[in-house]
């Protein structure tokens, strides 16, 4: 969970809206330089990309009301930018389409817009401009409807796994928990005695990105231990957890350990969940100061 109130967040959102428009030109009174506010530019844009549109597909393209349309097409209708015509297909449809005076207006909208947002990231250089490209790409990710989501789980590490497993646990875990940074330090030792000949490690992708992890290393020939359990908060509720903690167990049996085990804190109630119905019985926890907080620790097993 965010620091930030609800009301801050309103606030840096809209913060940021009246910095991006500002930035952009948006709140002068004709977009890059012509004489079309953005309302009109929008239309101009749509039916550009488009021989002709529907009254109605255009519509849904904008997101505006019936009323809202009728008077920026009135406009445009009057200024000789667009024709408005009845469908061949069906007379009950109305087809609009630029004119060629429209269609040079699009064009210089276009032209300009395209040398706007050349100079902006011109000005930033490679590094900032690759920052912004991947922000908006967030930013984009975070705002449209995520639909169906691709789940996915891998048990071969890549570049970066590791150190992305230190840097989230270190983050999440002082912004859902105020831990300090002795716990990302516990996380990083972990990390940095991982052995890939002995130990297994699995990483959740949502959409391509990552999203969980966890981590089955070796203890002794009898015994394994579950290590670093992680699920993103966007990505909770997909399952991820419990589906880590399975293939932790599946790899634990086919490898012959008699016993999983694994230490955590009783505060982690939702992990602790997960691992009581994948089986896991807890033997063992006492109070202790950790990670700048008294906490209780718990010893969790497993019998394979």
């Amino acid at each position: 969970m965010s620091s930030m109130s609800t009301v801050e967040q309103i606030d840096a959102v809209r913060s940021f809206n009246r910095f991006y428009t500002r930035r952009l030109g948006l709140v002068r009174g004709g977009l890059v330089r012509t004489p079309h506010p953005l309302a009109e530019a929008r239309v101009l844009y749509e039916l550009g990309h488009h021989e002709a549109l529907e009254t109605s597909a255009l519509r849904d393209a904008l997101d505006v009301d019936a009323g809202q349309l009728s008077r920026l097409l009135t406009r445009l209708e009057s200024a000789g930018l667009l024709a408005r015509e009845r469908s061949e297909g069906d007379a009950r449809r109305r087809l609009i389409r630029l004119t060629p005076a429209g269609a040079e207006a699009f064009a210089t909208l276009d032209r300009r817009t395209v040398e706007q947002v050349g100079r902006l990231l011109d000005d930033l250089g490679d590094v900032r401009r690759a920052r912004l490209v991947s922000a908006l790409a967030e930013v984009r990710a975070a705002l449209q409807d995520p639909g169906p989501r691709t789940v996915s789980i891998r048990d071969r590490l890549e570049p970066g796994d590791l150190g992305w497993m230190v840097s989230r646990h270190g983050a999440l875990y002082a912004r859902e928990y105020g831990w300090d940074a002795s716990f990302e330090t516990l996380v990083a030792g972990i990390a940095a005695a991982f052995d890939p000949e002995r130990d297994k490690a699995w990483i959740a992708e949502v959409d391509g990105r990552r999203a969980g992890c966890v981590l089955c290393v070796h203890h002794d020939e009898l015994t394994a231990k579950l290590r670093t359990l992680l699920v993103e908060p966007d990505a909770r509720g997909l399952g991820l957890g419990g589906r880590l903690v399975d293939e932790v167990i599946r790899h634990a049996r086919a490898r012959g350990y008699a016993e999983l085990t694994l230490w955590t804190n009783d505060v982690l109630t939702a992990a602790r969940r997960i691992y009581e119905r994948a089986g896991f019985t807890l033997t063992g926890e006492s109070p202790h100061r950790a990670f700048g907080h008294d906490l209780v620790e718990q010893t969790w097993s497993l019998t394979l």
